[in-house]
């Protein structure tokens, strides 16, 4: 059931299914209540596809009204036209693509405003998956050079860090995550600030998060590194030759149906 008034954050971690059971396209198009449904595909370099393909999904699912947010430059964030569309919208959903296209459009122009007002304010939903999942947090993972490089384990190369929009706070957010090995990213990004959460998402899976309530769903896991007692690293420049090692790091995985409380940090098995 949905809590009127406030504003959820759905994170999934790319490929959710479009067809037969879809789970988590159905969290998301429940989201958007009796309003619209923003479709924003500002990470991709597909976008006319993506935006085909997701109108399809969300019609078939019953979205009363499915719009198409599709900037290519800050410029043309600054058109009023843009924030407009955002009026009577109950969720506003980023695909996937290069998470720093999104926030180099976004970032500190009025449309970027106007969405964050959307959300705070109004109660409006946010949805992302893959980039569009990463991008929710203030600060976002990037790739620092080809998947699965045999210099990823050393701590010079281990993460890379950008600014992201900052709608979740204290948490890290990374996808596709399973399925391409990231945990060597995740950890060594919660090593440079414990008192972040580290959060892998799985692909089909997502996180929805509700005030200090975050719940799994889908067909995967959700990783959840907690820093927070750790007591070494070697993440200093110094050692940015070595293996990064980090001691005492607290994991948690989770499946479809777990709960976890972002202000305790403790977790809860499915029912």
């Amino acid at each position: 059931m949905l809590t009127e008034g406030r504003p959820r954050v759905i994170l999934i971690g790319g490929r959710e299914a479009k067809d037969g059971n879809r789970l988590i396209l159905g969290e998301v198009a429940a989201h958007a209540r009796t309003g619209a449904l923003v479709v924003a595909t500002l990470a991709s370099e597909e976008a006319p596809r993506q935006w085909a393909t997701y109108r399809e999904v969300f019609t078939d699912l019953g979205v009363p009204e499915v719009r198409h947010l599709a900037i290519e430059s800050r410029e043309e964030a600054a058109d009023p036209a843009w924030a407009a569309m955002l009026e009577g919208a109950g969720c506003i959903f980023f695909t996937g693509g290069d998470q720093l296209k999104i926030t180099t459009k976004l970032g500190g122009t009025s449309l970027y405003s106007s969405i964050k007002a959307a959300f705070r304010q109004r109660g409006v939903a946010l949805a992302g998956t893959s980039a569009g999942a990463s991008a929710m947090g203030e600060t976002m993972l990037v790739s620092s050079g080809p998947e699965g490089d045999a210099e990823n384990h050393k701590v010079k190369s281990a993460f890379a860090m950008a600014r992201g929009l900052g709608f979740v706070r204290d948490m890290v957010i990374d996808q596709h995550f399973a399925q391409r090995a990231r945990i060597e990213r995740l950890v060594g990004a919660i090593a440079e600030n414990p008192s972040v959460l580290g959060v892998g998402i799985d692909e089909d899976t997502a996180l929805v998060l509700d005030g200090v309530e975050a719940r799994v769903i889908g067909s995967g896991a959700v990783y959840v590194a907690d820093g927070s007692c750790v007591t070494y690293s070697n993440i200093s420049e110094v050692a940015s030759e070595r293996a990064l090692c980090l001691l005492d790091v607290r994991l948690h995985v989770l499946v479809h149906g777990s709960l976890f409380n972002l202000a305790t940090r403790r977790p809860s098995p499915p029912a």
